[in-house]
């Protein structure tokens, strides 16, 4: 088929007219008389839409990849800019985060004091919360410390692990069958384990709202691995309702080029979406749940939803982890801690700067109710 150029006629139309006129012509240089047809308005303006989208669909691609790129670089949560007025006002940004998000440590005798005589229920993250940021993320192992404090804690107040990684997985680092556990950013939760005589685990499911996204997960699961396994230290990781795209081993070079082939994947998965964590790529089905969703799901499966004498108190370092801080503040009760060690905007309370002090913080918490049972 010949090329042909198109272009809208310079005739003057008639004031309200319903119909354009257009010009074809064969030749690039329009040397020849051109051919007049005639359109309605309206199908022609849908014409020239779609001519439009189907140009730009590669520019739109490319500019959509190299916010994902800035967005990789920036790690989660958005570090504070001077330039932000979205969420932190000038005024906030000349006062210094540390008094904004002063330490838990520091205001550890606050907190109490604001759970005194009522029920604390403990939700945690896993990795760079009770785990340290690791290279492999196969190998985030708990300590031996912090596995302890985590049981004392899970002995004084229910308490639940709510991360992106999949139950089995974070289930094998922590150990412990006293705690909640809500995986794949809280679309798996499972209750308490209770051992029965001959030694099986009577393991409760509690919820699933992506159950049926379990066969896309997998074939998306398959088809990235094979489109990432030439770039040097990507991981793809099954967590059983959602994958992550690990790249804290990838060459920063290379980051475009992942960002690409995962962008090539999931551009044919409309039901999924694109989210990110820090230095990982979260592919999560569409549905309206997160980690705030999740932790009302507890608290309501655990008595407390319309409550008034319970403080829930949650701790992550992540940005997934934001949208359980905000529930807390819309809910009015509890706190959010972020874990840094850099400013970063977020809608917690308090902060803590590493696993270190998230040790310290919780036994603190421990010895505390401890001792007021005993002076009760």
């Amino acid at each position: 088929m010949m090329n042909q150029n198109v272009i809208v006629s310079d005739r003057k139309p008639v004031l309200g007219s319903k119909t354009i006129n257009v010009s074809v012509s064969n030749s690039p240089l329009f040397s020849s008389p051109p051919t007049y047809f005639t359109f309605p308005r309206r199908k022609f303006l849908e014409l020239l839409e779609a001519a439009d989208k189907s140009s730009n669909k590669n520019n739109i691609g490319a500019c959509k990849i190299a916010s994902w790129v800035d967005s990789m670089r920036d790690s989660s949560p958005t570090r504070l800019r001077s330039s932000c007025h979205d969420s932190v006002s000038d005024n906030e940004h000349k006062t210094p985060w540390t008094v904004r998000f002063p330490s838990a440590l520091n205001m550890f005798d606050e907190i109490v004091n604001a759970a005194k005589g009522k029920q604390i229920v403990m939700f945690l993250d896993y990795d760079g919360t009770l785990s340290p940021i690791v290279e492999d993320p196969d190998k985030a192992y708990i300590t031996h410390e912090m596995r302890e404090v985590v049981k004392n804690v899970a002995l004084n107040f229910p308490t639940a692990i709510v991360t992106g990684r999949s139950i089995d997985k974070v289930r094998g680092f922590v150990r412990l069958n006293e705690i909640y556990y809500a995986g794949s950013h809280g679309m798996d939760i499972e209750g308490p384990t209770n051992e029965n005589a001959y030694g099986e685990n009577n393991q409760g499911v509690l919820f699933q709202p992506a159950r049926e996204f379990v066969p896309m997960i997998e074939k998306v699961f398959k088809i990235l691995e094979e489109k990432t396994k030439w770039i040097p230290g990507a991981m793809v990781e099954n967590n059983k309702f959602c994958l992550s795209v690990h790249f804290r081993r990838v060459d920063e070079k290379r980051w475009t080029a992942l960002a690409e082939q995962v962008k090539s994947v999931i551009i044919d998965y409309p039901q999924l979406k694109l989210t990110q964590g820090r230095k990982v790529l979260e592919i999560r089905p569409t549905i309206k749940w997160d980690k705030g969703k999740a932790l009302n799901f507890l608290l309501k499966s655990l008595g407390f939803e319309k409550s008034e004498d319970v403080v829930p108190v949650y701790i992550g370092d992540d940005r997934t982890d934001e949208d359980a801080f905000k529930v807390l503040r819309e809910r009015g009760q509890g706190f959010g801690i972020l874990v840094s060690k850099v400013p970063k905007e977020t809608n917690a309370s308090y902060s803590l700067q590493d696993p270190s002090q998230v040790n310290e913080f919780l036994r603190r918490l421990v010895e505390w109710k401890r001792k007021t049972v005993r002076e009760a």
